[in-house]
């Protein structure tokens, strides 16, 4: 080479560093790669230039980061290295290739697309010498046999060098800094997830938290859902993203449709990065436009409830954080589970305890009114056949649990017949509960019967336990069934049929294992044909039934039953009675006792209070003081008080309320 070539490739070099310097000395980042192509090319005179950096560690793969395409920049691409000419770059060479580039590299479609003929390439390193990306120049003519300047362009490959790995430290840093949000963010999503676990037992406020803090805090995240299983179907339970249309669409899903089925029958969480080729998303969720989801089970006790999901208009756009951050978040809601679980298993038991509490109350209550009452399981008395034939008949029915109709009349001793079956029978250690129907207030038969919820009527002031309930798996004694009204009957009839009842004021029913024995002074069989009487329950009751002999016809027990009074009361009163005198008993026998043996047991005490001496004197005017009336001898004081109130019922038209209402007149608030 001659003097005069060396000054021109000077002159040309020189040129070339000029207007390359000039293009790019005040660029830094994105804009120096702009600068240095766009010059590249004017100053070589090319019509293509570009500048990549490698996107892999294997330096197989490359990206442009700025590109010149002849009369302004083109979008950036990526492109594989095999077959073209940029691989030899990649691999640390300088390459020049100034004509018949297409055959050259026949693999690469893109010098075609070009017409490119020509080609320069000079690999940037950084600091290191590892191979960072390239430079290139490419034309769709020929370029000149040697290349000019090609130290020129080595210095602005270094520049280059130097600014892909400044920008590297910048992606780093940002990369940190993005990396140190997205922590925070996700501590946030835990915090505020276990902070609704301990303040709420109630799980749709721990699902609305969730699906609210996973919405505002997860890149990419356009909707959250979680889904509980409800039979053949999870139902959504909260949601944030969704629009009405696919709410509705997507509110119930049957099985086994879709991916969410599949995690819950899997037990696995499942993330599909495109869900364009995804065999599982449903119509809908496609038609919302999604790319990706990550969905999470929830489970408990070994058991998938349902699932977290979270939906991207994005494909690849969730990776190991999310799922490991969704995993957490499921397992603050498995607690949450866990915390409704216990809560609702307390309530539970607490509400057992307050019906057992208002149970064991109301047994208290109940046998606290019949301790008021003298009651002697054995004081069935006589050896006459008429009452060996009732006894026989109880104890063929005592051990059964056939419904037994007592018949009488007053003061036979039904209701100590009824307690011998119930003393007889498999249910003896559960209660025998006495309901006298004939002293139940008209307009509360189905209360005291069924019992009543809180609030049910005016004056309901806490929920009652009715006789029926409180006779669970005992016998209860219906005395004086007949008084009971038509719609009370009707009830009855079904607890018989079907064992169950519904409190008043509430639709839950109550089933109970009971046993009825019903009592009745009066014809049924009148009864029903006047009316007043179910023939269906009649049927139902009437079962066993076992009529028992009235006083007078059984004479042969007076004496019997006598002598048992005399000794009862006379250790009540604190006498030594010996006995009566042949007179009292010739006398006692002969006398018709229509108040049975109540009235008989009334005249006993009567004698035995007003008697000085050991032996008991019964003359006529204490049989004819006691005669005057049947109801005075043979009713009891609960009877005297029905009676009574009903007269002042009557008195008042039956106005209860008020001055002259009955229960001012009774003394009654």
């Amino acid at each position: 080479m001659n003097d005069e070539d060396n000054n021109k490739k000077a002159s040309v070099e020189s040129e070339l560093l000029r207007h390359l310097a000039e293009g790019t000395a005040s660029s830094t980042g994105p804009d120096f790669f702009r600068s240095l192509v766009h010059h590249l090319a004017s100053a070589l005179g090319v019509r293509y230039a570009f500048v990549t950096q490698c996107t892999d560690k294997t330096l197989t793969r490359v990206r442009t980061l700025a590109f010149w395409a002849g009369q302004d920049f083109g979008e950036n691409f990526e492109y594989a290295l095999a077959g073209t000419p940029c691989e030899n770059v990649i691999a640390g060479n300088v390459c020049y290739y100034p004509n018949d580039l297409q055959s050259l590299f026949p693999r690469d479609p893109g010098l075609a697309e070009w017409r490119a003929e020509s080609f320069l390439g000079i690999p940037i390193r950084d600091s290191w010498q590892n191979v960072l990306g390239h430079l290139a120049a490419l034309d769709d003519k020929p370029l000149p046999d040697k290349p000019t300047g090609m130290s020129i362009l080595q210095i602005f490959a270094a520049r280059a060098g130097a600014e892909l790995e400044r920008k590297r430290a910048e992606d780093a840093l940002r990369e940190s800094y993005a990396q140190l949000a997205k922590k925070n963010r996700y501590e946030t999503i835990i915090s505020k997830v276990t902070r609704a676990v301990h303040q709420s037992i109630k799980l749709q406020d721990v699902f609305e938290n969730a699906v609210e803090v996973l919405s505002k805090n997860i890149d990419r995240a356009d909707s959250v859902t979680i889904y509980l299983v409800e039979g053949q179907e999870v139902v959504m339970k909260a949601y944030k993203g969704y629009s009405n249309q696919y709410i509705e669409q997507l509110r119930r899903i049957p099985y086994p449709k879709g991916f969410r089925w599949k995690v819950i029958t899997e037990g696995k969480p499942r993330y599909s990065p495109d869900a364009d080729i995804d065999t599982f998303i449903d119509p809908a969720t496609r038609e919302m436009g999604v790319k990706s989801y990550l969905c999470m089970p929830i489970r408990y006790e070994g058991k998938t409830w349902g699932t977290i999901t979270i939906l991207s208009l994005q494909r690849n756009a969730f990776d190991e954080e999310e799922l490991n951050l969704l995993e957490i978040v499921a397992h603050q809601i498995e607690t949450a589970i866990n915390n409704a679980q216990q809560a609702e298993a307390l309530r539970k038991a607490l509400r057992e305890l307050e019906q057992l509490k208002n149970q064991l109350h109301a047994e208290k209550t109940y046998l606290q009114e019949e301790i008021k009452t003298e009651y002697n399981f054995e004081e069935i008395i006589g050896h006459s056949e008429p009452i060996k034939t009732v006894l026989r008949k109880v104890e063929q029915v005592a051990h059964t649990d056939t419904t037994v109709l007592i018949t009488g009349e007053t003061g036979t001793g039904k209701e100590l017949l009824a307690r011998a079956i119930h003393n007889l029978s498999p249910r003896k250690d559960r209660p025998l509960v006495k309901v006298n129907c004939g002293a139940i207030a008209a307009g509360l038969f189905e209360s005291e019967l069924f019992g009543h919820e809180k609030g049910a009527f005016t004056g309901a002031v806490q929920q009652r336990i009715g006789r029926f309930e409180l006779a669970d798996r005992g016998t209860i004694f219906l005395d004086e069934v007949s008084e009971l009204p038509l719609d009370t009957q009707v009830k009855l009839l079904r607890v018989l049929q079907e064992g169950e009842f519904e409190r008043v004021g509430s639709s839950k029913p109550i089933k109970v294992d009971v046993r009825i024995i019903a009592a009745t002074n009066r014809n049924l069989n009148d009864a029903v044909r006047n009316g007043t009487f179910r023939s269906d329950l009649y049927y139902r009751l009437n079962v066993f039934p076992i009529e028992v002999p009235a006083l007078h016809e059984r004479k042969s027990d007076i004496p019997l039953l006598v002598n048992f009074f005399l000794t009862k009361f006379a250790r009540k009163h604190g006498k030594e009675i010996r006995g009566v005198s042949k007179n009292t008993m010739d006398r006692l026998a002969r006398y018709p006792w229509p108040g049975n043996i109540r009235e008989l047991q009334n005249v006993i005490e009567r004698a035995v209070v007003v008697s000085e001496g050991p032996e008991i004197e019964i003359d006529e005017s204490l049989l004819k003081l006691n005669a005057g009336s049947k109801s005075q001898a043979s009713d009891t004081l609960e009877d005297v008080e029905r009676i009574h109130i009903l007269r002042i019922l009557e008195q008042t038209g039956w106005v209860i309320d008020g001055k002259q209402g009955a229960a001012s007149l009774l003394g009654m608030n």
